[in-house]
């Protein structure tokens, strides 16, 4: 529901410009995709260079209610394919939460997956990337579960919060 130069990785892309770092942002990102659709897209993701990697899915996959089990094998594939193609890249997992009407069992297992894949990997973590947006009604777009541009803004500072130490290092 938003013009690609409202979303983060827009917003990123400008901050990064203003601070005059060579960076590039590729979005890779579907609307409305799951695990399972990123792990079949990330060789063509692959295809050209990265410095830093970051992974944001896994929210579709609890809006449907899939197996935490099969979107952590998936995430865990998708950062596999990257470390293998580009051993020195840095990544950076972005955290997500489950609906609560999927039980509490399902949103813990959920919430705990990123964290140990984060562990797991040697990746930096965005604890939640809708930090201060998920929930927020003013925030979101009619559906309640995509950002406004103010909501994309507020994420955009969550994932610079992690990103700019990576960006810097890699200067």
């Amino acid at each position: 529901g938003l013009a690609p130069e409202q979303g983060f990785p827009n917003l990123i892309q400008k901050k990064l410009d203003s601070l005059g770092l060579n960076f590039k942002v590729i979005d890779a990102g579907v609307s409305g995709n799951t695990t399972i659709d990123g792990k079949g897209r990330i060789d063509w993701v692959l295809q050209q260079p990265i410095d830093i990697f970051v992974l944001e899915l896994g929210g579709n996959d609890a809006l449907r209610g899939l197996p935490v089990d099969v979107a952590k094998v998936n995430l865990q594939a998708i950062l596999t394919a990257v470390k293998s193609k580009y051993p020195s890249a840095k990544l950076v997992i972005a955290g997500m939460q489950a609906p609560p009407n999927l039980g509490k069992k399902y949103a813990t297992d959920f919430a705990k997956m990123y964290p140990e894949l984060a562990r797991e990997n040697n990746c930096a973590l965005i604890p939640f990337l809708l930090e201060n947006v998920g929930g927020e009604v003013d925030l979101n777009q009619k559906d309640g579960i995509h950002p406004t541009a103010a909501g994309q803004k507020i994420v955009a500072t969550n994932v610079w919060a992690v990103l700019k130490n990576l960006v810097l290092e890699n200067q």
